[in-house]
């Protein structure tokens, strides 16, 4: 199946507005699989397994265009990138290779509690991310990232969604960058893990190709708005985007769990 039969032109192009806002959302802060991952969950005849795939292939597209903008104009560093986004994608093979075990109801409750949590404390320390302060040197900050990186790109791997909101306060809260760097990143490590867990797709066929590269152009269009967008407002406007998309994903996760029997 390389498209879902009952997909119409109609289907197709709220996928591609769909994956046009994800890219935006995930080249500012992350998140961009709230909208991009359930518009292709509601496709009929698609398993979980096919949206997830095709997802990953997708976000690999946006995720990319985002970390060269990011780089050309941020210069983030490659020190803590390069150890992170390398442990990352290898925890996110690992992750999705549960991804078909594993219901995320299971997690739903865990990651409800971690999200309120990044919240207030983002919320109740308003000077965090604002400039680069950075806690800790030397090989307790690389080691810092790269338990960081493992832990999210697991997660990644198997769930995904809210990734780039968990890179984004680990590089802020753990280790001390404003939110503009931490987001140029958590860009870098977001590539890593969702071509880490398109590795571990494409191998069993789950990817549906023509759909997911459509929608990768899109998600491409819309990272390179983002992107530019974020650059240019700085760290300010990136944390109160974090915070709305932070909020975005409680409610969602929220209604999931009150309307699942």
């Amino acid at each position: 199946m390389l498209v879902p039969e009952g997909l119409g032109w109609g289907g197709i192009l709220l996928l591609l507005l769909a994956a046009f806002a994800a890219g935006w959302i995930d080249a500012v802060v992350g998140g961009g699989g709230l909208l991009q991952l359930p518009a292709l969950l509601l496709v009929p005849e698609m398993t979980p397994l096919q949206a997830l795939a095709t997802n990953k292939l997708a976000s690999v597209f946006g995720t990319a265009t985002s970390s060269m903008s990011y780089y050309r104009a941020v210069r983030p560093s490659l020190r803590t990138v390069l150890p992170m986004a390398g442990i990352a994608l290898l925890a996110a093979v690992g992750g999705a290779s549960f991804a078909a075990l594993l219901p995320a109801a299971v997690f739903a409750p865990i990651i409800m509690v971690a999200l309120i949590a990044v919240a207030l404390f983002t919320i109740f320390k308003p000077a965090l991310g604002a400039v680069t302060r950075l806690r800790h040197g030397g090989a307790k900050h690389i080691a810092l990232a790269f338990a960081a990186g493992m832990g999210i790109g697991f997660y990644d791997g198997l769930i995904g969604p809210g990734t780039g909101a968990f890179l984004v306060i680990a590089l802020v809260g753990l280790l001390g960058y404003d939110f503009l760097m931490a987001s140029a990143q958590a860009k870098m490590v977001n590539f890593a893990t969702n071509l880490g867990a398109l590795l571990l797709f494409i191998p069993l066929g789950a990817v549906l190709w023509p759909l997911g590269l459509v929608m990768g152009a899109a998600n491409i269009a819309g990272s390179l708005l983002g992107s530019r967008m974020a650059i240019k407002r700085g760290a300010k406007f990136v944390r109160v985007f974090f915070l709305i998309v932070v909020a975005a994903l409680v409610v969602k996760l929220g209604f999931e769990m009150w309307s699942t029997p």
